[in-house]
């Protein structure tokens, strides 16, 4: 009771001085105003911080850069190498059977949920950036390929470019924003049929490979899209799936069924990551011979076959000589290429022959597209130098002085992980020594190795 009257009265008190300073034109301090009203407000306990399930598969590289004791990031930069080099390490060091010839065709959600700003500047312009780089490098790796677009837009496909394999064409289609507004929703019922129709006529040794950027969660389809899940398992076309928003249950069957890929990107830089995986030719899976039994079980056998296809190699002309009619554009030019079975003129390498149908291709074209069959074997980082092995002071490829002790700030790096600490990596058939950036020049752009070859 007593206790009651006492806080009674300091409300009290408090309301007197608020009154008293009202008339006196006093103002009251921060802690006066608060007294009395602090003790009822409850304390909030900090929780801790909450991350969705989905977010637990992917490590945010600046939460993972950390400072050294002087203040360097050389660290950091060497743990991300050695990341990169250990994805490389367990890709197979034999020769896979791939497809150097391929068709694909990239599909882009032009909707309007392409416009949220949650990737920067936001979803339709980054998509746009992301899809110039990879038709760029697509076409340096696949040199052979050939790559069409279509657009998903108001509930309808359109066709922004057909299967083309000259680079520039294909770059100008899209190079164009205005003409690529995002509006409506997507179709992805009328994109796949759109691309499959597109591929219908290709021939059984070249691939068939259907890439999606999807940024929305709903699909606008006029149609039972399972049947056309159906007709892509039965044209062996491959459906993979990069999703900017979710996961969608029927992309996931796409690319399950199919045996593309699917994710879903976190934010720019693994968009890009997961965009740029499908630049390598996908293995092929060996074909089942139905007739063939062996050891008398009735079980059929795997066998890989291949089919021979002809090729030629056509002779150029220069651009002093008179202008003719070329077979596939009719524009008349001095400059072209020669087919060597109908002597008809086409414009640029590698393509098909409007006239005869041949595959007319050159010979470097030919050359950049075999080191996917037999890639190079992976460079071994060197851990400890022998007393009596003839050390080379210099990188065999550039010619960059190797240092003498171990490195100190990379003096944390495991081996194991393929980051060396001498800085060499060597060889393993010519025994020879190379730094860390000419090791990753001859892995990702030159794709031989110079000691080898020579």
């Amino acid at each position: 009771m007593d206790e009651d009257y006492r806080h009674d009265s300091a409300e009290d008190s408090d309301v007197e001085r608020e009154l008293r300073s009202k008339t006196d034109g006093s103002r009251l301090t921060a802690s006066e105003k608060g007294k009395g009203r602090a003790a009822q407000r409850p304390t909030k306990i900090p929780k801790a911080k909450e991350i969705y399930s989905w977010e637990e598969s992917y490590t945010r590289s600046w939460d993972a850069v950390q400072e050294d004791e002087d203040g360097s990031l050389q660290q950091a930069v060497g743990e991300f190498v050695a990341r990169n080099r250990r994805k490389r390490l367990q890709a197979p060091k034999d020769a896979v059977r791939r497809t150097i010839i391929r068709h694909m065709v990239l599909i882009l959600d032009l909707s309007a949920s392409m416009m949220d700003r949650d990737m920067r500047p936001n979803r339709f312009d980054l998509s746009l950036e992301y899809a110039r780089e990879f038709v760029t490098e697509w076409f340096d790796q696949n040199p052979l390929g050939q790559i069409g677009i279509i657009g998903m837009k108001d509930g309808l496909a359109e066709r922004i470019c057909g299967l083309s394999g000259n680079p520039p064409e294909v770059l100008k289609t899209i190079a164009d924003r205005r003409a690529l507004e995002p509006s409506g929703e997507p179709s992805l019922q009328n994109a796949i049929d759109m691309a499959g129709g597109s591929m219908s006529h290709l021939p059984t040794h070249s691939s068939r490979e259907v890439l999606i950027i999807f940024g929305s969660l709903t699909t606008c389809d006029p149609g039972n899209i399972h049947d056309t899940l159906r007709r892509c398992i039965e044209d062996k076309i491959r459906v993979s799936v990069v999703a900017l928003a979710a996961e969608m249950k029927i992309c996931r069957d796409f690319c399950t069924e199919t045996g593309g890929i699917f994710g879903v990107a976190l934010n720019e830089g693994h968009f890009h990551d997961m965009l740029f995986e499908h630049v390598p030719p996908p293995a092929m899976k060996l074909s089942v011979a139905p007739k063939l039994v062996s050891n008398g079980n009735g079980a059929a056998p795997k066998v890989s076959t291949g089919d021979l296809m002809m090729m030629g190699f056509p002779t150029r002309l220069p651009g002093t000589g008179a202008a003719t009619l070329c077979v596939c554009h009719g524009i008349m030019k001095s400059d072209g290429y020669i087919c060597p079975r109908c002597s008809s003129k086409v414009c640029d390498v590698p393509t098909d022959c409007n006239i005869c149908g041949m595959v007319i291709v050159s010979a470097p074209h030919l050359a950049r597209s075999y080191h996917h069959l037999f890639p190079v074997k992976p460079y071994q980082p060197v851990k400890e130098m022998g007393l009596n092995e003839d050390i080379a002071l210099e990188c065999n490829g550039c010619g960059t002085v190797f240092p003498l002790a171990s490195h100190i700030l990379l003096a944390g790096a495991d081996v194991s992980d393929g980051l060396s600490r001498l800085g060499r990596y060597r060889c393993p058939q010519c025994r020879k020594d190379y730094c860390s950036e000419c090791d990753v020049f001859v892995h990702d752009v030159l794709h031989v190795c110079p000691t080898c070859s020579s």
